[in-house]
């Protein structure tokens, strides 16, 4: 095990902070990645994080993680209703997948009610604003710290 996560952000959250602040909240995306990069070192992991708005970097950075990270959190933002493409690359991953959202989704409007990376995701956490990045972060490094316990026991 490589200790290893990635965290991808989708299309417009580089504008976090300033970005419709009455959904997303006024704190930037630099201050996730960091909160989540500490979470990660603080439990002995490292977390890389990148954010693109472009579809093709984040299929990308998905095929490069396949034989290199353990566990992706992935928020997908707007591609989460219509990449296909992002869905396909994500089930070529093996290891745990974490789709996330800042907020809810199944509260706005019904476009926003289908994701097709869900379909690939282990686990969905979504509503909890960007305090749901650190419990993602856990989570993740949870089921990849139980998944190496088991395969060491058998």
């Amino acid at each position: 095990m490589s200790k290893s996560i990635l965290v991808i952000n989708g299309p417009n959250l580089n504008r976090l902070g300033k970005r419709q602040p009455q959904i997303y909240g006024y704190t930037t995306l630099a201050e996730v990645e960091e909160t989540c990069r500490q979470r990660a070192s603080a439990r002995g992991w490292t977390a890389t994080c990148k954010q693109s708005n472009s579809e093709a970097e984040i299929i990308g950075w998905i095929h490069d993680a396949i034989d290199v990270v353990d566990g992706i959190v992935i928020n997908p933002a707007a591609f989460t209703h219509q990449s296909v493409a992002i869905l396909d690359a994500l089930n070529m991953f093996e290891g745990p997948i974490i789709e996330l959202h800042i907020s809810h989704p199944h509260k706005r409007e019904e476009f926003r009610h289908k994701s097709f990376t869900s379909y690939a995701a282990t686990a969905l956490i979504c509503g909890l604003g960007v305090g749901g990045y650190p419990i993602a972060v856990d989570a993740l490094i949870d089921m990849l710290e139980d998944r190496a316990k088991k395969q060491a026991g058998s």
